[in-house]
């Protein structure tokens, strides 16, 4: 039996350098890299987005350390947005010359408007009854998400089509998403905490993914076509003129010859399993790896030397 004892979530001082890194990051596969970088789009306001929903949802938290997994979440994924934002993986898409102020507002209409406090302005929402309903159902659209991120930080740290890709962009994403394994129970736990029954919690559950799923797959490949319009590449172009489902079956397909992206197979077996009335992500990946992954991280370890 493992001796592992889970530590205290803590969020990394990061330091990346990508004044060397090119758009193309995952060398001769323009596809993949495009998928990737447009993750980039989406993940700092989503993530500040998590931190504020997250912050309103603690003073609901009886359990101490449950309290005190979802303080060392917010830290972490406040963390993942700075790193992803302005000074960071965004800038380096807007010195390759691509324009993303389009899509951001596309994301911040869908965190700050859609799922803010008052969804398209029902005001009715921030008042009681309706307050908490509204906040505990934000949590699970949370839990679903971090489904997502959980899983694919636990095929970022077994896949080794990166190892020949730009190393400080690869650092960059497989940090973050070492810390998605290290924290993959945390928002399944405060759903299930603030749910009020366990029937409510399952049948809940279950229906926020069949939303969440469908969204995470368009906004994943989205944003990878967003990009490849403003990409002369040929390659990028033929990328910009396909559909949703072209782009999952490229997905599937690349991802099987290269292993520089998840396969869409995997994604939607994820899916199933979350359907199991038993499901829980902490058999969802390694915390140990993901740990080893850390200590050994080269945007953590310049940040320390810093």
């Amino acid at each position: 039996m493992s001796s592992f004892i889970q530590p205290v979530l803590a969020a990394r001082p990061v330091k990346f350098d990508f004044s060397q890194t090119p758009a193309h990051w995952i060398y001769n596969d323009v596809y993949s890299s495009h998928v990737i970088n447009g993750i980039n789009l989406l993940l700092p306001l989503g993530e500040l987005w998590f931190c504020r929903v997250y912050n309103k949802a603690l003073p609901l938290v009886t359990d101490p350390q449950l309290r005190a997994d979802v303080k060392g979440f917010i830290r972490q994924e406040a963390a993942h947005a700075r790193a992803h934002g302005d000074g960071g993986a965004q800038a380096f898409l807007e010195q390759h010359g691509f324009s993303i102020a389009e899509y951001e507002a596309r994301v911040d209409w869908l965190f700050g408007q859609f799922l803010g406090e008052a969804p398209l302005g029902i005001k009715a929402l921030e008042r009681k009854p309706l307050e908490k309903p509204w906040l505990v159902l934000r949590v699970g659209v949370i839990a679903a998400i971090e489904h997502f991120t959980g899983m694919l930080g636990q095929w970022s740290l077994d896949s080794r089509g990166w190892d020949e890709a730009d190393p400080v962009m690869a650092d960059l994403f497989r940090w973050h998403l070492a810390e998605e394994v290290e924290h993959r129970s945390v928002a399944f736990d405060l759903f299930e905490h603030l749910c009020k029954t366990e029937l409510g919690f399952y049948v809940s559950r279950q229906a926020l993914m069949a939303v969440i799923f469908p969204l995470f797959v368009y906004f994943l490949l989205d944003g990878a076509r967003f990009l490849a319009r403003q990409d002369p590449d040929p390659a990028a172009q033929a990328i910009a003129r396909r559909s949703i489902l072209q782009m999952i079956r490229q997905l599937q397909q690349v991802a099987v010859k290269t292993d520089h992206v998840p396969t869409f197979s995997m994604l939607l077996k994820g899916t199933l399993r979350w359907v199991s009335p038993s499901f829980h992500p902490e058999s969802e990946g390694n915390t140990e790896q993901a740990l080893a992954y850390l200590a050994k991280s080269a945007g953590v370890n310049a940040a320390m030397m810093a």
